[in-house]
């Protein structure tokens, strides 16, 4: 039995998170940067418990990181003037309906997430996870100073497909398309 050590930083995420621009399976570069896998988590606001999860990880995350933060400067710039990870789905995606009346933290790693499901059983299958499905995310908030850029940012750890949901981003899973039975689109007669 694993020991159950309380990490400040480390957030669970609850069940009803979405995940959207699931990059989980294989890395990808983004402005030239080096390849990494990528999740953004679509968080309810009605779920405070995570919300408050990851506020107290972020300023857990800050604490730890003051001496980062601080670099070369004389004092360490307050949080509020920092970039933090999460961010307001209502006023940054008011146009993107899977967005509304949540929050979303982008998450990523230069290592491949664990993906199990509900049962924690790996997930092997590709199709299985894709952008609109719900599950719960495990997460890590760190300090940064990098280029002049200051903040926290989200590491992503492992993922746990809860149960399925719509597609995002207009693509229709394969499944879904030929779920008609063969005499309703029988189009070689």
């Amino acid at each position: 039995m694993a020991k159950n050590v309380s990490i400040p930083t480390k957030v669970i995420t609850g069940v009803n998170t979405r995940w959207s621009y699931a990059n989980v399976w294989d890395p990808k570069s983004i402005n030239g940067g080096a390849p990494k896998y990528s999740v953004s988590l679509i968080i309810p606001k009605s779920d405070t418990a995570t919300i408050n999860k990851i506020n107290a990880a972020i300023q857990a995350a800050y604490e730890e990181g003051q001496s980062k933060l601080k670099g070369n400067g004389k004092s360490v710039p307050p949080l509020t003037a920092i970039k933090t990870p999460l961010r307001d789905g209502d006023l940054e995606r008011p146009d993107d309906e899977a967005y509304k009346n949540s929050y979303f933290i982008n998450a990523n790693s230069a290592t491949a997430p664990g993906i199990v499901d509900a049962d924690r059983q790996p997930i092997l299958e590709r199709s299985e996870v894709y952008s609109g499905v719900y599950g719960r995310a495990s997460i890590n908030l760190y300090a940064f100073n990098s280029n002049g850029n200051k903040g926290i940012a989200c590491g992503l750890n492992n993922l746990q497909k809860i149960r399925d949901g719509e597609p995002l981003g207009g693509k229709s899973r394969a499944e879904d398309d030929f779920a008609t039975s063969d005499d309703e689109d029988d189009f070689l007669d």
